[in-house]
């Protein structure tokens, strides 16, 4: 078993800089937990205190219900990769990869063997005899992974590892992620502050703000539940278009009133309300860029906007436009519903009409920004 269990783990700087608060989390052994988050979150912090590179200031932390708090990195039974490679310059890739094997005085038969296996997996078969500055920024992500693979660690930790790639090798380095903890079958955990990463390669996610654990859940959890503004902000892209608006109670339905528009709320977050007991009140409207649709004309549960900008991404559309009050939002719009005609007519300061249903829209509290529903 690999499990991974931090209780109220807090690590503090100087006097009274706290990088982490109380950070409480159970991994499951081989399960994929992303801590993702904005720069200066604490998400890197927290890797680096599992792996024993930084001490804690305050709490425990197991692995296989082991406390590893005292234990030098090398006793914790963890490999790390790191997102600068960390390679060692002089060594050719095969003695990069055998290093730990090295120190560990295995024999050289099974050092031959976990290498070479490695490679094979890794496609690197062919680069065993260069030496990491040959290679290309891709090659040595994959010696670095290979590095770790060989140690048969009970846990993973990965630190950035794709942000040093550019966005083609990216996407092929995050498939290859996925397949590869299929084959290795064992406990990872991964920071990025990139919610795509997050999102295609986590069983579960721990998203970060300020050294405090957010929301931890499922892709799709947070996605659809998310339980602040942060959250929702932060998680899809483009980014949650969000609204100063009034939610409405009456005769037992809510409504929304937005721009002028009037909204009906679906039955599901009818309920919701209903339980929390929420009654008329000013609100925050989060409705995701692909739920707002583009209506022919002004009706009563639309508003007008105008274009400011115009993005072909291909398949679709990003359009922004800024509403009568000033709130920018952006739309995002299949281009395969649209004839040639209706795409020439978003051109800069073009008048458009916006609307949305009610299953898909998102209540924060604008105070706390808490979700009113979740």
């Amino acid at each position: 078993m690999a499990t991974v269990k931090l209780t109220d783990v807090k690590k503090v700087y100087g006097k009274n800089v706290v990088a982490v608060h109380d950070f409480n989390l159970e991994i499951k052994d081989k399960e994929f937990v992303v801590f993702v988050g904005p720069s200066g979150c604490g998400k890197s912090t927290t890797l680096r205190m599992i792996a024993g590179l930084e001490d804690i200031s305050d709490g425990t932390i197991e692995i296989d219900g082991k406390v590893v708090n005292d234990l030098q990195p090398k006793d914790r039974d963890i490999a790390m990769v790191f997102q600068n490679y960390a390679l060692y310059p002089h060594l050719t890739v095969f003695e990069n990869m055998a290093f730990s094997l090295r120190l560990k005085h295995a024999k050289q038969e099974e050092v031959y063997q976990k290498v070479t296996e490695a490679a094979e997996i890794l496609g690197i078969t062919d680069y065993l005899m260069r030496k990491p500055r040959a290679l290309s920024g891709g090659q040595r992500q994959r010696v670095a992974i290979g590095r770790a693979m060989v140690r048969d660690s009970k846990v993973f930790l990965m630190d950035e590892p794709l942000s040093n790639l550019d966005a083609k090798l990216r996407n092929a380095m995050r498939a290859e992620l996925i397949l590869l903890r299929k084959r290795l079958n064992t406990t990872f955990i991964y920071v990025t502050h990139d919610q795509t990463e997050a999102m295609t390669l986590g069983d579960r996610i721990v998203i970060m703000k300020d050294g405090y654990i957010q929301q931890v859940g499922t892709p799709t959890e947070v996605f659809e539940h998310p339980t602040n503004l942060f959250v929702a902000e932060f998680i899809g892209a483009p980014k949650m278009n969000v609204m100063k608006a009034k939610l409405l109670y009456e005769d037992g339905r809510y409504s929304v009133l937005v721009h002028g528009a009037k909204m009906e709320v679906d039955e599901d977050h009818n309920r919701k309300l209903a339980e929390k007991g929420v009654r008329s009140r000013d609100i925050l409207l989060g409705v995701r860029p692909e739920h707002v649709s583009l209506v022919p004309s002004k009706q009563e549960n639309s508003f007008a906007c105008t274009l400011e900008v115009n993005e072909m991404m291909g398949s679709e559309l990003h359009l922004h436009v800024e509403t009568e009050s000033e709130e920018r939002l952006i739309v995002r719009t299949p281009t395969v519903q649209m004839s040639e005609e209706e795409r020439a007519s978003l051109v800069y300061g073009a008048e458009l009409y916006l609307n949305f249903r009610g299953k898909v829209m998102y209540f924060f509290d604008p105070e706390t920004e808490q979700s009113l529903t979740d």
